[in-house]
């Protein structure tokens, strides 16, 4: 049974940075593109970051280029997605996503990620 458990969020000041993580189990991650998604009070989900398997292409979503990074240790099967200049309008629950349809590349797609995290809540005070 495949696991994804995120942790790393909480509370921080706008300005500030956090890190969020999203560790596997009973799946090896190397072999599969990762995601990071998010979603805010009565909005929808949105795409965030994605990272191919090997960590060498990544996307982001236009309003976090430049303040986030996504990352990711094979070694450790685990996933992470470090969050700078954070904004009060980054505050959401982050959902990290493993995808066995996306060969080679990322995808900023729901429909295509087929394990999914519980959530971390990341609360940016203004």
């Amino acid at each position: 049974q495949v696991q994804l458990v995120e942790s790393g969020g909480g509370l921080v000041q706008a300005g500030g940075s956090l890190r969020v993580s999203c560790a596997a189990s009973g799946r090896t991650l190397s072999m599969y593109a990762m995601g990071w998604f998010r979603q805010a009070p009565g909005k929808e989900r949105e795409f965030v970051a994605g990272v191919n398997w090997s960590g060498g292409r990544t996307d982001y979503a236009d309003s976090v280029k430049g303040r986030f990074t996504i990352s990711r240790d094979n070694a450790k099967n685990t996933v992470y997605l470090q969050m700078n200049s954070l904004k009060a309008e980054d505050t959401a629950v982050y959902y990290c996503a493993s995808s066995s349809r996306v060969y080679g590349g990322t995808s900023l797609y729901e429909y295509e990620y087929d394990y999914w995290g519980q959530g971390t809540q990341v609360t940016v005070s203004s």
